[in-house]
């Protein structure tokens, strides 16, 4: 049985979106172009990647005014990706809860204390839900 598409991005599908979100829109060959000479990837796989990430809902596509190529274009801003990929975490992780990936990042991390007071200062300015008020 087929494994079922993440909708999630991989890395090598990261490394192409912050292309095309860097650039506003590309075509294939600019973002093969764009990808480091090391390791590199063909264009063969840039394009397969990019189709992909058009079936995932990240890109859109039009042609070119002239030639054959595809212009690709950001379907999802990188705010909209991250939102979607911490929500994955939250799930696949923390059973849906914000506080155990909190707890668990400043168990795991060292925080400088100007990051402490950024944080606190955030803290202290959102609402609270109605119910937790009691």
């Amino acid at each position: 049985m087929p494994r079922k598409k993440s909708l999630n991005l991989t890395e090598a599908e990261l490394r192409l979106m912050d292309i095309v979100w860097d650039k506003g829109s590309a075509t294939v060959q600019e973002v093969a172009d764009a990808l480091p000479r090391e390791p590199g990837l063909a264009y063969n796989t840039v394009l397969t990647t990019l189709r992909i990430l058009e079936e995932k809902g990240y890109l859109r596509h039009k042609k070119a005014k002239e030639g054959r190529a595809f212009i690709y274009r950001a379907a999802v801003s990188r705010e909209q990706a991250s939102r979607s990929a911490v929500r994955s975490l939250l799930s696949r992780f923390f059973g849906n809860s914000a506080e155990a990936l909190l707890l668990n990042l400043l168990d795991d991390e060292k925080l400088e204390p100007a990051e402490v007071k950024r944080i606190q200062g955030l803290l202290k300015s959102r609402p609270v839900k109605e119910e937790e008020q009691r």
